[in-house]
């Protein structure tokens, strides 16, 4: 039997509960009284229209918010007559057929970008037959793409976090887009990301002008709901100033116990924690608040709002809606390995996977152990053909790789930076908590050898080793590795009590990092670019644009500042010194 939805992590509140220390509900006032939490408010808001649209995003649970509204409709006297988009779907062969050729076949992880619209899953003429009853009170269409339907009237939206999408896929509660049943969870999610994403998003993107009302669709039986004004302009405030968004954690076969001991407001009920997904946009969400209570919606809404205030204008023209830089935490403290593995070249990417960005990172070391190593690049005397064979055989055999024989290792060391374009070998050794800086895309990882490790399903993670050989740099090694690939920190500027650092990066990364060290208070201007802050160093501090916005940071806590914010100042609240990394485009 299907479960609603199958993690141990927290449900979002409706209400938010003080806490101190790492905030995992990072929250953005929209003023009072402007977000409203039950039925009976949205009955009563909508009680006036004659028509009513209610779309949103795939695993939205219709059903039950159909039957909770039509309660609290009931309450004020209205029966409204009902439809549903899926009446006009095409057959869920046909749909099949179509998204076919962007599922990468019997590839486990890995497809292509769908070029689909949303109207292209729906028979155009059985949509166009459904007109509203003229004598009814209320008409009210309900499903994914019932804007589609063009009536006039009223449109809801209903908001779903990716999050919750998974935890949902896992309880075997949702579908993809024009499935009858559900489908393995991993197997759901490929399609997810590489066709019902890119779809649903451009059908967000075409109507968010237009919603009326947002609905937090995230919660079984309650809902958080605000007017489309509200948030469009909750939205435009954050794109001229700073934000932060929703993280979520996640266990994983190599996980570790930092993110467990530090961040208190968090399940402890879980064997581990392997990610913090702290700037993983494509997944995140933005948080808004009035009074105590919270409303989610997903963070791309804010750049089909308004993304070139967000990322400047140079980028937005390079890189379209695409937020180009990515912040997580990677923990295996008292953990594992994670896998040896690389990333795509730009045009392996771009050709294979229908991707605009590839993967860049850093590992910056937030925390370590003594004794941890971040393995990087090749040892000199490397012969790449000997290096596959050994890599094939222990896949084959399920016997061990000497990862010494072949793979260079360097130690960790607090605030060290290592640099990871495109097709540089690498692996996070035991007792690491990297803050991993990257260009956006994140799944797109060829796994050569992850030391014999099950994942939590109890079933070896796939590799590939194939592509990994034709994205590998063979150069990158031994002195090689200590000169161009571990970063050597440069003084830029320096104030009575700053500095400002620069964490250079490789030439083949398209984004910078800087440093600042912070005793009282600096002012930093954005250039037109999008800055990512993370406080690596002291309890917390204070962020302040130009506008007067004033964002609490603490330690570990990842803020976004906007291009259009212009200048800002970072006020150490610390009580003692503090260090700040900067990331930004080049």
């Amino acid at each position: 039997m299907a479960e609603f939805r199958k993690t141990t992590q927290y449900l979002l509140p409706v209400e938010k509960e003080q806490s101190s220390g790492y905030d995992i509900y990072p929250t953005h006032d929209l003023g009072e009284n402007k977000i409203f939490a039950d039925f009976d408010s949205l009955a009563k808001k909508i009680a006036g229209c004659r028509n009513v649209m209610i779309d949103g995003f795939i695993g939205t649970d219709f059903d039950g918010f159909s039957r909770n509204l039509s309660t609290a409709l009931g309450k004020i006297g209205i029966e409204p007559i009902w439809w549903n988009t899926s009446a006009a779907m095409k057959p869920e062969e046909e749909i099949n057929e179509m998204v076919k050729p962007y599922l990468g076949g019997d590839d486990p992880i890995f497809g292509f970008r769908s070029p689909l619209g949303l109207k292209d899953f729906f028979d155009q003429e059985k949509l166009g037959s459904i007109v509203p009853d003229k004598d009814a009170k209320m008409n009210i269409i309900t499903g994914i793409g019932a804007a589609l339907s063009n009536w006039e009237g009223c449109l809801i939206y209903i908001d779903l976090p990716k999050n919750e999408l998974q935890f949902r896929a896992r309880g075997g509660s949702v579908r993809n887009i024009g499935c009858k049943d559900a489908d393995a969870p991993k197997k759901m999610y490929k399609r997810y990301y590489f066709n019902d994403w890119p779809v649903l998003n451009r059908h967000k993107k075409e109507i968010i002008g237009r919603i009326d009302i947002f609905v937090d669709g995230q919660r079984e039986n309650d809902i958080t709901w605000a007017e489309g004004n509200v948030i469009r302009a909750g939205l435009d405030k954050l794109a001229g100033n700073a934000f932060r968004v929703r993280p979520w954690f996640e266990p994983g076969a190599w996980g570790g116990q930092w993110i467990k001991n530090h961040i208190k407001s968090l399940p402890g009920d879980v064997p581990n924690y392997a990610w913090s997904f702290e700037l993983i946009v494509p997944e995140n969400g933005i948080i808004f608040g009035s009074g105590r209570k919270m409303l989610e919606i997903s963070f791309d809404c804010i750049m089909y709002r308004a993304g070139e205030n967000v990322v400047g204008k140079e980028s937005y023209e390079a890189y379209g809606d695409e937020f180009p830089i990515r912040m997580d935490y990677l923990d295996n403290f008292s953990g594992g390995n994670l896998s040896i593995q690389c990333h795509p070249q730009k045009e392996f990417i771009q050709k294979n996977f229908g991707e605009v960005l590839t993967q860049e990172e850093t590992y910056y070391i937030l925390d370590c152990e003594p004794g941890a190593v971040v393995y990087l690049g090749f040892q000199d005397d490397i012969v790449p053909e000997k290096f596959e064979a050994a890599l094939t055989e222990s896949f084959r055999n399920g016997t061990e790789l000497d990862v010494p024989k072949y793979i260079n290792s360097e130690q960790a060391h607090k605030h060290d930076l290592f640099l990871i374009p495109p097709g540089t070998l690498h692996s996070s050794g035991r007792n690491n908590l990297v803050l991993e800086i990257s260009t956006t895309p994140y799944i797109f990882t060829f796994k050569m050898y992850d030391w014999l490790a099950l994942d939590l399903d109890g079933k070896p993670r796939p590799l590939n080793i194939k592509r990994a050989m034709e994205n590998l740099c063979f150069d990158r090694k031994g002195e090689k590795i200590r000169k161009e690939h571990v970063c050597h920190p440069e003084l830029l500027e320096k104030g009575c009590d700053w500095e400002l650092w620069h964490m250079k990066t490789h030439e083949k990364h398209s984004y910078d990092v800087h440093r600042f060290v912070i005793n009282s208070e600096v002012e930093a201007n954005t250039e037109g670019k999008c800055h990512v802050l993370n406080l690596v160093e002291g309890n917390s501090a204070e962020v302040i644009t130009r506008d007067g916005e004033k964002y609490h940071l603490n330690y570990a806590e990842t803020l976004v500042v906007s291009a259009a914010a212009g200048s800002y100042r970072i006020v150490n609240t610390s009580g003692k010194e503090i260090m700040v990394v900067k990331a930004f485009m080049k």
